[in-house]
């Protein structure tokens, strides 16, 4: 017996210029309000970058209003099926970057960014001897799940990018360079600024991650552990061949594990993988410094 999913999830985005960007942000707010979607979006002056949930009719809408807008013609949707929201509320925030790189001299998408490949010629070339295949996101993301061979970047932050890249991969400019996220907006910026430093073959997974484990030709080989994702699902399964494997691990006790919880430290919420055994026994606390510290605030 099969259930019928009414609900869906879109992921999206668009780098354009949009004028009294804090304005509209307020007004779109206030439209999804009415609509009765959820969902976590950002507006800045270069752009918008959101995933939401709702019905199927209200993300019809949704889309529909957004491809009509002058503003976003042309804008695509990642979408996935859901038995119900996927955010208990909806966030509209005006931001100064939809992704924070904070440089003085910022990348522009739209003047320059890395060759957009498709899932089957991304998956190609990542079987090339001489590639260098860069993940996009942050450590955490990696540790759940990533493209076999990728390099981990040390990085907390996007932000933190731009030192990272000067101090581990400037030796390599003449290589060819893949990178990839989870839904293509952190590479736009990312593969640009490589472009800006000098490398000279720079290329990107069109849609990201989300996109190539939906693609028929490729079905997600070549990527291990699952994607995070940031909504209350946390981790998709992308590789949709007997290759699918567990590449996380328990903060713990180190067995193979691809859930995320957050500590119970109100001060921390680190999200950390944690098997169901180690979450009891741990009480959610991803240290044992979080729970000395919590049970000290209700012990002074």
């Amino acid at each position: 017996m099969t259930t019928e999913l009414n609900y869906r999830i879109l992921l999206y985005y668009k780098y354009v210029p949009i004028a009294n960007y804090e304005v509209f942000a307020k007004e779109h707010l206030q439209y999804c309000k009415d609509l009765g979607v959820k969902g976590r979006i950002l507006v800045a002056a270069e752009g918008i970058n959101g995933t939401l949930s709702g019905t199927v009719e209200q993300t019809d809408t949704y889309m529909a209003y957004m491809q009509s807008h002058p503003l976003f013609e042309g804008i695509s949707f990642k979408i996935d099926p859901s038995e119900g929201h996927a955010f208990a509320k909806i966030f509209v925030r005006p931001k100064k970057e939809l992704v924070t790189f904070r440089l003085e001299d910022d990348v522009d998408p739209n003047v320059i960014t890395g060759k957009h490949l498709s899932p089957k010629e991304f998956y190609e070339k990542m079987q090339d001897e001489d590639v260098i295949i860069l993940d996009g996101r942050n450590y955490y993301e990696y540790d759940v799940g990533h493209f076999r061979n990728a390099i981990k970047p040390e990085v907390e932050s996007f932000r933190d990018f731009p030192e990272w890249i000067r101090q581990n991969l400037s030796e390599y400019k003449d290589r060819p360079i893949l990178t990839y996220c989870t839904g293509g907006i952190r590479c736009e910026k990312l593969s640009g600024f490589l472009l800006k430093e000098g490398f000279t073959d720079v290329a990107q997974l069109d849609g990201g991650i989300v996109t190539y484990g939906k693609d028929e030709d490729v079905q997600g080989r070549l990527f291990d552990g699952k994607c995070y994702v940031f909504d209350e699902r946390k981790t998709v399964s992308i590789n949709q061949t007997d290759e699918d494997i567990i590449v996380g691990k328990c903060h713990h006790c180190d067995k193979p594990e691809d859930r995320f919880i957050n500590c119970a430290n109100d001060y921390c919420h680190l999200q950390h993988i944690c098997c169901p055994s180690c979450e009891e026994a741990h009480k959610s606390f991803c240290s044992d410094v979080c729970e000395q510290f919590e049970l000290s605030r209700y012990e002074g």
